[in-house]
């Protein structure tokens, strides 16, 4: 195992909503993704289209709970 730290920068994540419940307007999935050093929170919700094709609407909002990271 190296002694390196992960390095996050340009990824994210989205886990299913397990607070989510039928009829609610809460997110389907919520997650975190890091763009260039600062935090962000994604949000995203099951939808389909017109045509019937299915695809993940996603929200994102500033990360008030993290500080951005400075490149020293």
């Amino acid at each position: 195992m190296s002694d390196k730290e992960y390095d996050n920068t340009n990824r994210g994540v989205l886990f299913v909503n397990t607070y989510k419940e039928d009829g609610d307007q809460r997110p389907d999935f919520t997650g975190s993704v890091d763009v260039e050093g600062t935090s962000y929170k994604l949000a995203g919700w099951k939808n389909s289209s017109k045509n019937g094709k299915r695809y993940i609407s996603v929200r994102v909002s500033q990360d008030e709970g993290k500080e951005e990271k400075v490149p020293f």
